[in-house]
């Protein structure tokens, strides 16, 4: 879907519906709910959209997983150029290629950007989302790197095609960096300390359900009505599932912020779980011109899967 109509659904509220509809675990979602997870969703799975609910193959395009592939809808992301032990200093390099291999030079402009970044290790740690440049020559997205830990790393490129009626796209690559590798675990945490500031979560996750969730943020104990507009919105929330990396990026509810607004201290978004399990949470919020990220781990319940079935 285009930028301009994403931004529409603000006010309807975004679900959280990581790799759009799935049936896993024997639970089947009703139609109803995959066709508003598919008009809601930021960027959804991206297969064959008259197929989804019938004719051969359509189970698997329409339960494919957001951002778990190299290639989709006819794009390709090339290997990752990248410093190949922590500490080293380097560049992060990619292209996007179309289905005829070549570099992909023009993009439509969503959230303020061409192509978001995401950067994570596999266990969750190390999350950074950035903005790389363009080379509108060759192609090749850049920025400079440098890693700050062992360990299998996973790349999102998120964008948007150019083109009337071009919809979201996320392909993802690994990348291995050498050195002592130091696994985190991922424990429930729904309290996030950063830079002096401290985010709750509120809100509890039921798989095939819609919920809410509402991140509060304060500094020195008193509410922050300070958040400024980053990338058209007051919070940006990234969502993997633990376990395949499932990847969704969602905005809250509430119409986009003109620039120089502030906002806060509460930013609610409609969640929707797909499947029960852990996921990992990350937002992205600016206070005084910072960008600061709050992350966090939530278990979605399957209370809600019974209803879904059928």
């Amino acid at each position: 879907m285009q930028a301009g109509a994403r931004l529409a659904l603000y006010g309807a509220g975004v679900a959280v519906a990581f790799g759009g509809a799935f049936a896993l675990a024997g639970v089947v979602v009703p139609d109803s709910l995959v066709a508003a997870w598919a008009e809601g969703s930021d960027m959804e799975t991206h297969g064959d959209d008259q197929n989804a609910h019938g004719g051969a193959g359509a189970e698997t395009a329409a339960h494919a997983p957001n951002g778990v592939s190299i290639d989709a809808d006819g794009y390709l992301l090339s290997p990752v150029t990248a410093p190949g032990t922590v500490g080293e200093a380097g560049e992060l390099r990619f292209q996007v290629l179309d289905a005829s291999g070549h570099p992909v030079t023009e993009y439509t402009t969503s959230h303020e950007r061409e192509l978001h970044t995401i950067v994570v290790r596999s266990d969750g740690a190390g999350f950074r989302h950035v903005h790389p440049v363009l080379d509108e020559a060759s192609g090749v997205w850049s920025l400079p790197w440098t890693w700050d830990a062992a360990g299998s790393y996973r790349l999102y490129a998120d964008f948007t095609p150019a083109g009337d009626g071009a919809e979201g796209i996320t392909l993802t690559r690994t990348i291995d960096v050498a050195g002592e590798f130091v696994p985190v675990t991922a424990e429930p945490n729904r309290r996030s300390e950063v830079d002096g500031f401290v985010v709750t979560l509120d809100g509890e996750l039921a798989a095939g359900a819609s919920s809410e969730l509402t991140l509060s943020v304060e500094r020195d104990g008193r509410p922050v009505a300070e958040l400024e507009p980053y990338l058209g919105a007051f919070g940006h929330l990234v969502a993997l599932r633990e376990g395949d990396l499932a990847f969704l990026h969602v905005h809250p509810e509430g119409e986009e912020p003109e620039a120089g607004s502030t906002g806060g201290p509460e930013i609610a978004f409609a969640a929707n779980a797909p499947t029960p399990g852990r996921y990992l949470l990350y937002l992205d919020f600016q206070v005084d011109g910072q960008v600061h990220t709050a992350e966090f781990v939530v278990d979605a319940s399957a209370g809600a899967t019974g209803e879904a079935h059928r």
